[in-house]
């Protein structure tokens, strides 16, 4: 019998996870279903609990489902594993262990999903979009289909049924949420992760999203038998962007917009590699070119992605309109690819104002407050007169809108925003266009 006063403490916590954003909020959620002992660590403040989901549209991605089939979208798990492995690629030496993991969500989201999350309250959206057409080829890269659901309540309601169970969780004893926690290290022992350490920051009453302060008041250490890091990306650490930035993209742009908070930092990728981790393609990273500067900013860099419609008129900064297939909505890398080639960090979209009220939206959850707070009566609005209440907001606050009666003017308008790229032959390829309504642009921009 092992002497009770050398054996080891039972250890407080199964599980220590590390980052409070959705996917270390589902991940609680399942431990406390098992009764297992949780504690959860975040370095930014309370108000931030959900991390960056919180601002997200709420897209989901699910596979012959029935609002698809309502739809008249015939859909299958061959078809999806199709668009996914053409996407994907998986043609490198570490990518076992992501072929496996997508082979699992794919029958995942063809399957249980869409029960599993009805079974907690969520809802969707009658409308499926389209998350990324690609290259429209069939082996190519991109969706053969829409498969985008929006949820009833976007972000914030992807977020609500975990949430409502890690705080049922703390209630009841089984998890400890620690805010203002920043890892620092992982604890190694015999090959194992088996706990944190790191500092305590400074409280601080910074709103959600906005950036915290840095301050150390003292340190900690937490051990578990299991530990999961689920820290988010890089998002908001353009130098780490760079860094990583793939040589098939070109130059990095000089200028990028966030469409996550600054704490979007992946500090963690760095230290969990440091502990052993095997970090695999930090190249294939994903970045949108639709992003315009939010003109109520909540982070540094505040970007907020246009969803387009087809008829909009793409330019890029130097008046090249852009070839097929680099449509509005389609081929978000192929786009990138193309503009940085180009030399210029931004491109033009050129619309009238009955095309914005038709076919122009923005992702996120404040951009969409009919959606995201479920307002009927908001919603219905939509089919009204006139853009969507955030869209005008942008259109007559936003730094990258350029609003004008005539193409001449316009023009002009642009040359301001765009001295060193707008040329002659701009002045050539707008003034070539009959616009019916008011002219309007939008000077989209990388968005992180």
């Amino acid at each position: 019998m092992a002497d009770p006063t050398t054996a080891p403490a039972p250890a407080e916590f199964d599980a220590v996870i590390v980052g409070a954003g959705l996917s270390g909020l589902v991940a609680a959620a399942e431990l406390v279903d098992a009764g297992r002992r949780v504690a959860i660590l975040d370095q930014e403040p309370e108000a931030s609990l959900g991390g960056q989901a919180v601002w997200s549209f709420g897209g989901l991605f699910l596979v012959d489902s029935p609002e698809q089939r309502r739809l008249g979208v015939r859909d299958s798990l061959d078809l999806a594993r199709q668009d996914w492995l053409g996407t994907a690629g998986f043609d490198r030496d570490d990518d076992e262990w992501g072929r496996r993991w997508a082979e699992a969500y794919l029958e995942f989201a063809a399957g249980e999903k869409r029960a599993w999350l009805r079974g907690k309250g969520l809802r969707f959206f009658p409308v499926v979009g389209w998350a990324e057409r690609g290259q429209g080829r069939a082996i190519g890269h991109g969706n053969s289909v829409p498969r985008f659901h929006i949820t009833w309540g976007t972000g914030p309601g992807v977020l609500e049924p975990f949430v409502a169970r890690v705080r049922a969780g703390e209630a009841a004893g089984l998890v400890s949420l620690r805010f203002r926690h920043r890892v620092d290290e992982l604890i190694v022992d015999g090959g194992a992760v088996v706990g944190v350490r790191g500092s305590r920051l400074a409280e601080d009453e910074a709103v959600r999203g906005a950036p915290s302060n840095r301050d150390v008041v003292g340190d900690f250490e937490v051990r578990a038998p299991a530990v999961i890091v689920a820290s988010g990306g890089i998002g908001g650490n353009h130098d780490l962007v760079r860094s990583a930035w793939p040589e098939r993209l070109g130059t990095p742009p000089a200028h990028m917009l966030s469409g996550v908070p600054a704490h979007v930092d992946g500090r963690m990728l760095g230290i969990a590699e440091a502990s052993g981790a095997r970090l695999v393609n930090g190249d294939r990273m994903w970045h949108y070119t639709e992003g315009i500067a939010n003109w109520d900013p909540v982070w540094p860099a505040h970007g907020i992605r246009i969803l387009p419609g087809p008829s909009s008129m793409w330019f890029d900064a130097a008046g090249q309109r852009l070839p097929a297939p680099l449509f509005p909505g389609f081929d978000t890398l192929g786009t990138l690819e193309h503009l940085m080639r180009a030399g210029h960090d931004h491109s033009w979209f050129v619309l009238t104002q009955r095309i914005i009220e038709k076919e122009f939206a923005l992702s996120g959850s404040e951009q969409n407050p009919d959606l995201t707070n479920k307002d009927l009566r908001l919603l219905a609005d939509r089919i009204g007169s006139g853009a969507p209440g955030p869209v005008e907001a942008f259109k007559q606050h936003g730094a990258d809108f350029v609003v004008a009666d005539t193409l001449p003017e316009l023009l002009d308008g642009m040359r301001r925003l765009s001295p060193t790229a707008c040329s002659t032959r701009a002045s050539s390829s707008a003034r070539s266009w009959r616009a019916t309504g008011r002219p309007c642009t939008s000077s989209p921009r990388t968005c992180s």
